[in-house]
């Protein structure tokens, strides 16, 4: 039967389309004619008319009108008897769409073996959604044990149809390697098929591929590319990409107003990270007015959804009184939050909290653990803490030894009051053997970034040591400056 389409009209996330035979007469071409004059009442009565004589096209258009509530009342009851009808005359569409209701349970009680069932049945016809839709039952175990295998077998035959979703999502499983050995090519070559047919969510895909050199030759540009392809049809992560690159300067000119504004399309779609970046921007001033007020907004957004940076950035203006009246316990709330999820600036100012008592009962012990899972993720001032907590005995036991390690890894980041005390432990040889060289190194690294206690101690240690020891030190301390610092 050769069939002539009109415009879509959406249902539940399926695309259907009403359709006409071809040399169509009557009632049914009555009906086509009062869709296209928008005339839903007149359509309606049109297409029962010819459904009830038996023609599987009205029946199936019907369905559509009460799917939509087009010219009769929404009624998804009353979509499955006609889509029913025409399913049962064989329209693969019809029998598509009844798989989607009864997995949906969309006018029917939800029945995984029911979708599955129309499913098949269109799948004989090699009707690609139905091809698909088995694909999805079958990675999401729906009404079968979960079979990625059997997933990637549905989706290669859509796929091979032209299908843009199972191109897409044939790649996502490449990527991942889900039913298939892992292929970063595959996942591209898959990812291009729908992303040339403008699916915006294989257009994102294959941005991310291209900014990471997987699977194709790193390119920025061409990442740009298809994040704006994408982006401009709504893709909200895309939206978010292409803001970050206006924000860098990435391969289009550095904007932060372009930035901005696309952090603000994605923001509004409830991407945390573009709600995130969007507080970042307004507390700044960049690309938009400076306002805290909307900066606490879009924080509070983003954090709400469990990003924890905003949770971090949040309890900061609680702590501050940024945007938002000072409240000490609202703070540490954020704070941990933020922490709990591993964010090390939020583990550090949780720790700082429990050492001071604001917002929280005073605990040496827990900001002990709190400095720790800050620490162990290379965070220098938390190391910086540690080391004061052994060197003094603050919630644990004196332990120089301890102190030392820990100012050291701080240190050798550069922090100079970890540089500091690490000078005083090799002055007074606690924890380590006393050596006034190292101490007077440490003093002297410190010294250069303006560190007023260390040019105290440097001074006095000097007057401790030859010239020859002072000389070793200054030689130590250069040698270290130009490794580490830039």
């Amino acid at each position: 039967m050769t069939r002539l389409s009109i415009p879509r009209i959406a249902i539940a996330g399926l695309a259907s389309v009403l359709l006409a035979t071809q040399g169509f007469a009557g009632d049914f071409e009555d009906g086509m004619k009062f869709v296209l004059s928008k005339d839903y009442t007149r359509a309606v009565e049109s297409f029962r008319k010819a459904a009830e004589q038996g023609n599987a096209d009205a029946q199936f258009n019907l369905g559509v009108m009460y799917a939509k509530g087009r010219g009769v009342p929404q009624d998804y009851q009353q979509a499955v008897v006609w889509y029913r009808k025409a399913a049962e005359q064989g329209d693969a569409q019809a029998q598509s769409i009844l798989g989607f209701m009864h997995l949906k349970g969309q006018g029917v009680t939800q029945d995984y073996q029911q979708a599955m069932s129309w499913y098949l049945k269109a799948a004989e016809k090699d009707y690609p959604v139905a091809l698909y839709n088995l694909g999805v039952m079958y990675a999401k175990g729906q009404g079968v044990p979960q079979d990625y295998q059997q997933a990637m077998s549905w989706y290669l035959k859509a796929a091979e149809q032209g299908h843009a979703p199972a191109q897409s999502i044939l790649g996502f499983m490449y990527l991942k390697g889900q039913g298939v050995p892992q292929d970063d090519q595959q996942a591209a070559s898959w990812y291009l098929k729908a992303a040339e047919q403008g699916y915006a969510d294989a257009q994102y895909a294959l941005g991310v591929l291209y900014a990471k050199g997987r699977g194709v030759a790193q390119n920025d540009q061409e990442a740009t590319s298809w994040y704006a392809k994408a982006a401009e049809q709504g893709n909200a992560d895309a939206q978010y990409n292409l803001g970050l690159a206006y924000a860098k300067g990435q391969s289009v000119p550095q904007d932060d107003q372009q930035a901005a504004s696309w952090y603000f399309k994605a923001a509004e779609q409830g991407n945390p990270r573009a709600q995130f970046k969007l507080g970042v921007a307004y507390a700044r001033g960049r690309g938009v007015p400076q306002d805290e007020g909307e900066a606490l907004s879009w924080y509070r957004s983003a954090a709400e959804q469990g990003h924890a940076p905003a949770q971090f950035n949040l309890g900061v203006m609680y702590a501050t009184g940024r945007g938002v009246q000072q409240d000490d316990h609202k703070a540490v709330t954020w704070y941990s939050k933020a922490a709990e999820q591993g964010d090390a600036d939020a583990q550090y100012n949780l720790g700082v909290r429990y050492d001071d008592g604001r917002g929280i009962n005073k605990d040496e012990q827990a900001a002990l653990a709190w400095y720790l899972k800050a620490a162990e993720q290379g965070y220098a001032r938390a190391q910086y803490s540690l080391g004061v907590k052994y060197d003094n005995g603050q919630g644990v036991a004196q332990d120089y030894q301890q102190a030392l390690a820990w100012y050291l890894k701080a240190a050798e980041q550069g922090h100079p009051g970890a540089q500091t005390n690490l000078g005083v432990l090799y002055y007074k040889g606690n924890g380590v053997k006393q050596d006034f060289v190292e101490a007077e190194k440490w003093f002297n690294i410190a010294s250069a970034v303006g560190y007023e206690d260390a040019k105290t101690n440097s001074e006095l240690m000097e007057k401790l040591m030859t010239p020859e020891q002072i000389a070793e030190a200054q030689q130590q301390a250069n040698a270290w400056k130009q490794t580490h610092q830039k």
